[in-house]
C-alpha cells in the first residue's frame, strides 16, 4: 500500500509519520518541493501534479489554513487551502480509486447550546475558518471519493506550540492569569488522532461501508480555564516554579478576537466508537503525558 501523507511537519502530520509507517510505503510531504513532489495546497495545479506522479492508494490530508482569525481577512486563501485544495485531493482520489482521508473541525458548528454535537447535526459555522473547513467536507462527500472525514477540536501536540506552554509561560512571570471559561471541548491529542487515523485505514481497507464523517475527540469536556488550571496544577505538583497564585475565569466577551470563536465545542464520538470499535481515553490521561513529555517529568 502507498500512502501520500500532506502536511506532514504540522501536530498531526508529525504524529502521522509514526502511526502511517507501519501501514505500507509512506511518502509524506509538506509545502517545500522535494524531486519534483510539492505539498503545498495552495498551489492547486502543483498539488494535483504531485497526487498523478504519486498515484497513492490512500491521500492522507493533514494540512491546513488553521489561523482562525487570519482567515477573517485572508479569506481567499483559506478557501483555496481547506476549500478547493480538497477538491483537487477528492478528484484526484475519485480517478485513482484511491480513499482520502481527511481531517475537520467542530467549527463548522453553531457552537449554541451545550448537547455533543453528532455528525447528522446541521452546520452552521461563526466565522470564516470554519465556512472553509465546511466547503471542504462538502467537496469531499460531493466528489463520491473514498474517504474518511474526521472533525476533531482542541487539538495539540508535544511538539510546536499549544495551550499548555503558553499557560506555562505565561504562569512562570505572572501572578494572575485570566482564561476563558464559557467555551467547553475536550483537548485532544495529536498523537491520538494519528493512532485512530491509522487504526481506521486498516478497518476500511476490508469493510469499505465504514466510509463517511466521524467525530473524533478525547472522552470528558472541559473550558479552557479548567484546562488551564489542569496543567498548572500537575506543574506545580512536579516542582515547576512558578509564580502564578490566581486563574480567574473571564467571559469570551471579555477577549475580543476578529473571528467569533464557538462556545460549545464538545463533539459526541459514539458513531466513531462503536463503528471502528474503538475507545477514546480522556483528556487528562493525554494532556498529563503530553505535560510530562514537554516538563521531562
Amino acid at each position: 500500500m502507498k500512502i501520500l501523507l500532506l502536511g506532514k511537519n504540522g501536530q498531526v502530520g508529525w504524529e502521522l509519520q509514526r502511526s502511517l509507517a507501519p501501514l505500507g510505503e509512506l511518502i509524506a510531504l509538506d509545502r517545500q518541493t522535494v524531486d519534483g513532489l510539492c505539498g503545498d495546497l495552495s498551489d492547486l495545479d502543483a498539488l494535483r501534479s504531485t497526487i498523478r506522479q504519486v498515484k497513492p492508494d490512500v491521500i492522507v490530508n493533514a494540512a491546513a489554513y488553521t489561523a482562525v482569525d487570519k482567515a477573517e481577512s485572508e479569506t481567499e486563501l483559506a478557501d483555496r487551502v481547506n476549500g478547493q485544495a480538497s477538491r483537487v485531493m477528492a478528484e484526484e482520489a475519485a480517478s485513482l480509486d484511491a480513499w482520502l482521508i481527511h481531517y475537520s473541525t467542530d467549527y463548522v458548528f453553531s457552537g449554541e447550546g451545550s448537547t455533543p454535537w453528532q455528525e447528522s447535526d446541521a452546520v452552521a459555522p461563526v466565522n470564516h475558518y470554519g465556512a472553509s473547513k465546511l466547503a471542504g467536507e462538502q467537496a469531499i462527500i460531493a466528489s463520491a471519493c473514498k474517504h474518511l472525514i474526521f472533525r476533531t477540536s482542541w487539538v495539540y501536540g508535544a511538539r510546536g506550540n499549544n495551550f499548555a506552554k503558553t499557560m506555562l509561560r505565561l504562569a512562570k512571570d505572572r501572578k494572575t492569569l485570566s482564561v476563558i471559561a464559557d467555551q467547553i471541548g475536550a483537548p485532544t491529542g495529536a498523537d491520538l488522532i494519528a493512532d485512530v487515523t491509522a487504526l481506521a485505514i486498516q478497518q476500511v481497507m476490508q469493510r469499505p461501508e465504514l466510509a463517511g464523517l466521524y467525530h473524533l475527540a478525547s472522552a470528558g469536556e472541559v473550558s479552557w480555564h479548567g484546562y488551564a488550571s489542569h496543567v498548572i496544577g500537575f506543574a506545580k505538583a512536579n516542582g515547576e516554579p512558578l509564580a502564578v497564585a490566581a486563574i480567574n475565569p473571564i467571559e469570551t466577551t471579555a477577549y475580543p478576537t476578529p473571528a467569533r470563536r464557538p462556545l460549545n465545542s464538545r463533539l459526541n464520538t459514539r458513531k466513531l466508537r462503536d463503528n471502528f470499535c474503538l475507545h477514546l481515553p480522556d483528556w487528562q490521561s493525554g494532556v498529563t503525558r503530553m505535560l510530562r513529555e514537554v516538563l521531562n517529568k
